[in-house]
């Protein structure tokens, strides 16, 4: 090795050696450093910082680090250690720059070797051994620097603190209205402001029956026809696609544009006259193949394209496939996420041919009572419960004239004669039979009775009035072709004496609301009733309800109504009596009636819908602004 290079300091870890030291001396250190444990490198920080402030002292500094720093960075006390390090020195001191005072590799390995028996001992040692008699670090003396670095950290603190402050605002003059601060809205505030209106929702019902003579059938025609209406009155933009009328024009535009009805297969109608239901199978095949693309192409690709939400709702089994067909066209268009579909059960027939998996993934289903609620369990779904309505038009008077000459036809000048009327599907859930055993059994106790009844075409209506012949009740049918009011009226005065009248027409509403307000009681003494819309009906025009006790959830027996626990006739005539017996009870019940068919009109209905539409709505993450 040349002297140039024997006058090489190896560098190691970052320590430096202090010119002047002897090799043998700077050796020992280099072994002692070696059998060291590692210790923290704090040390070597603090010189750094110290040379960094402007420490005065380089030579104390320079012995400071190489006393302590290679201390603190060698590994473990070690044989395999210390030649690994005798190794490293030697290498480092083959390209340690010139100039430097080196130790000759062959003394440090002979130090090396001369001490390494003992590195247990001084290993021990060191750790309870106080520091070799090196120089302090001088503190680091930067007072000023200090003393800024405060004052931009209090700057910095009141910076921070100046802009969270609010300006005081000046108040205006006394006749200017305070205007508040200007502050930007927060999300969660504009999402509160949010919420379901004609300007960001259109609306669109599918549904058998609708509001033409030929689609209405019973409950549920009436239901999508009040609905619409109402929805269409307060703005919102509302299509009814229903099998309508085939002589009737195909799409119609009522309250004020915003009512669309759409009367879905005339081609196939015309060829069955006698009703919505009549060739029922080839209408629903050409319902379900044609109308989930007319609802994706022609009313929710428009609407969500300007932004709005669409809420589909399908009533009865019926439109249970097309629910799933216009759910899955607009998934494939990537248009689901912006509609809401809900599919509505008004009663429980031909639930078996429904794909109650595919249809509770496809839509959220609803219904109108909790009873039925309770009867969809049996179906694996949990339904949310929105009842049914009325409009707020029935809650007008009905003509008391109208009323009091009703009632006289129908007494024929006896006032203890009954009066009772009855209008629904014949269906053996209506418990027709019931009501013609009471009044059997009345006529035969010496309570004579004048009943009127209107039914529908089903099958069941041969054996209900069979079954009141055989009784021994004298039956009167009144048949005409869309009389007015007052044409009934006259019919019915007409008609002479009877039993039974059964009404073989259309029967305009308000002469069936002026039957309501006349008759001692309307039977709707359902078995097994969804809702009970006859039954609010009833009450709205001040009448007395003989209801169920099944889906009427409105009902409070001999508060409201009368609700009927059993399907004995006896039943029926003795509560008849005893209000004939008691007739405040009988005022007392039409006064609260009235009260709770308010609260059942479709304006209040309608907020129980909004309220649940902005629950789904949230489900899907749609943003109604």
């Amino acid at each position: 090795m040349s002297d140039e290079q024997g006058d090489r300091l190896p560098v190691q870890d970052g320590g430096m050696a202090a010119e002047g030291e002897k090799g043998e001396t700077r050796a020992k250190g280099e072994q002692r450093n070696a059998a060291a444990p590692r210790r923290s490198s704090s040390t070597g920080r603090a010189s750094a910082r110290a040379k960094s402030a402007g420490a005065t002292a380089p030579q104390q500094s320079a012995a400071t680090s190489a006393a302590k720093s290679p201390r603190a960075r060698a590994t473990s006390a070690s044989a395999p250690t210390t030649r690994r390090s005798s190794r490293s020195n030697t290498a480092a001191s083959s390209t340690a720059p010139a100039g430097t005072d080196a130790q000759k590799p062959s003394r440090t390995r002979a130090s090396t070797s001369s001490t390494s028996s003992a590195t247990p001992k001084r290993t021990t040692t060191r750790r309870t051994a106080p520091k070799p008699e090196t120089p302090e670090t001088p503190p680091i003396e930067t007072p000023e620097v200090a003393k800024s670095l405060a004052e931009a950290a209090a700057l910095e603190i009141a910076e921070m603190a100046d802009a969270r402050v609010v300006e005081p605002v000046e108040q205006p003059a006394a006749d200017e209205p305070a205007a508040p601060a200007t502050q930007p809205a927060s999300p969660a505030r504009a999402t509160r402001r949010g919420g379901i209106s004609p300007e960001n929702t259109v609306f669109v019902s599918l549904c058998f029956e609708g509001p033409d003579v030929y689609s209405t059938a019973g409950g549920l025609g009436t239901r999508v026809t009040e609905l619409t209406e109402s929805l269409a009155n307060l703005g919102y933009e509302t299509h009814l696609i229903f099998v309508g009328d085939p002589n009737k024009p195909s799409v119609e535009h009522l309250v004020n544009g915003k009512l669309h009805l759409k009367r879905w297969g005339q081609w196939i109608s015309k060829y069955y006259p006698n009703g919505v239901y009549d060739g029922e199978e080839h209408k629903l095949y050409d319902y379900n193949e044609s109308v989930p693309q007319h609802v994706y192409a022609e009313i929710a690709q428009p609407a969500i394209a300007q932004g709005k939400m669409v809420v589909i709702i399908g009533e009865d089994w019926h439109t249970a496939e097309a629910i799933c067909r216009t759910s899955d066209l607009l998934h494939w268009h990537n248009l689901r996420h912006r509609a809401v579909l809900m599919w509505n059960c008004n009663s429980v027939m031909s639930l078996h041919r429904i794909n109650w998996g595919r249809l509770n993934y496809c839509a959220t289903i609803t219904t109108v009572s909790r009873y039925m609620k309770h009867r969809l369990w049996e179906y694996g779904v949990n339904p949310l419960a929105i009842p049914n309505g009325i409009p707020s038009r029935y809650l007008e008077p009905v003509d008391e004239r109208m009323v009091n000459d009703l009632r006289a036809i129908m007494q024929h000048g006896n006032p203890d004669r009954f009066f009772l009327f009855k209008i629904g599907r014949f269906d053996p859930d209506k418990r027709w039979l019931m009501a013609m055993e009471a009044v059997s059994r009345l006529k035969y106790s010496n309570h004579p009775v004048s009943m009127v009844i209107r039914g529908g075409i089903e099958p069941h209506g041969s054996e209900v009035l069979n079954r009141a012949r055989q009784l021994g009740l004298h039956i009167k049918d009144i048949e005409a072709r869309r009389p007015t009011v007052e044409e009934c009226m006259q019919l019915m005065r007409d008609a002479g004496e009877a039993d039974i009248y059964n009404l073989r027409f259309f029967v305009p509403t308000e002469f069936v609301r002026a039957c309501y307000a006349a008759a001692d009681a309307t039977l709707a003494n359902s078995g097994h009733e969804p809702f009970g819309l006859v039954g609010l009906e009833v009450m709205a025009a001040e009448g007395v309800a003989f209801t169920g006790s099944t889906g009427e959830d409105y009902a409070v027996s001999f508060e409201n109504a009368v609700a009927l626990e059993t399907d004995d006739p006896d039943e029926i005539v003795g509560y008849l009596l005893h209000m004939q017996q008691h007739p405040e009870e009988r005022d007392k019940i039409r006064a609260a009636g009235k009260r709770t068919a308010s609260e059942f009109t479709w304006e209040e209905v309608l907020d129980n819908l909004a309220g649940k539409l902005v629950y789904l709505a949230r489900k899907q993450g749609i943003v109604l602004d």
